[in-house]
């Protein structure tokens, strides 16, 4: 993942474990406080929420342990690889449209940013026809809808924060 996908998924992994996981244990003690447990809705939902919860902080706990952190800056080259924007042309369209190529967890993240340049993890079929390509390669990708055709008009590397 790139160091900007590391530190939303820390943000997000701090949020979920101060604020959602408190919020879930006032829930489940008010939900206590009425009473009989067996027919408590509002328990059970909570209890629900609070499992949702706990399995999604143990998996970005072990996404981050395990990840390999890029720092984008410090990359470079005529070749697109993990981590660079790509400006492509979409030919039959006749319109570009901008990638960073990013890890899968990272790719998830929603941004309130006003960047326009959106997310694709590497594994996608658009990344995987771009990596190892350059600037003025064309590149046909196999979509649900047919083949697309692209040709790769700029190839950069930056990090968006």
């Amino acid at each position: 993942m790139t160091l900007t996908g590391k530190k939303m998924l820390e943000e997000r992994l701090e949020y979920l474990i101060k604020v959602e996981r408190e919020q879930i244990k006032n829930t489940l003690a008010e939900a206590r406080a009425m009473g009989d447990l067996r027919e408590n809705a509002e328990y059970h939902a909570a209890k629900e929420r609070q499992s949702l919860n706990e399995g999604k902080i143990k998996e970005m706990q072990y996404n981050l342990s395990v990840a390999q952190v890029i720092d984008v800056s410090t990359l470079n080259g005529p070749d697109i690889k993990f981590g660079a924007t790509v400006t492509i042309y979409d030919l039959a369209k006749e319109k570009s449209v901008t990638y960073q190529i990013v890890g899968s967890d990272e790719a998830q993240i929603k941004t309130n940013t006003t960047n326009t340049t959106s997310k694709i993890p590497f594994t996608s079929p658009l990344a995987k026809a771009l990596i190892g390509k350059q600037q003025g390669d064309t590149v046909i990708v196999d979509a649900p809808k047919g083949k697309i055709e692209y040709e790769i008009e700029k190839v950069e590397y930056k990090e968006y924060l």
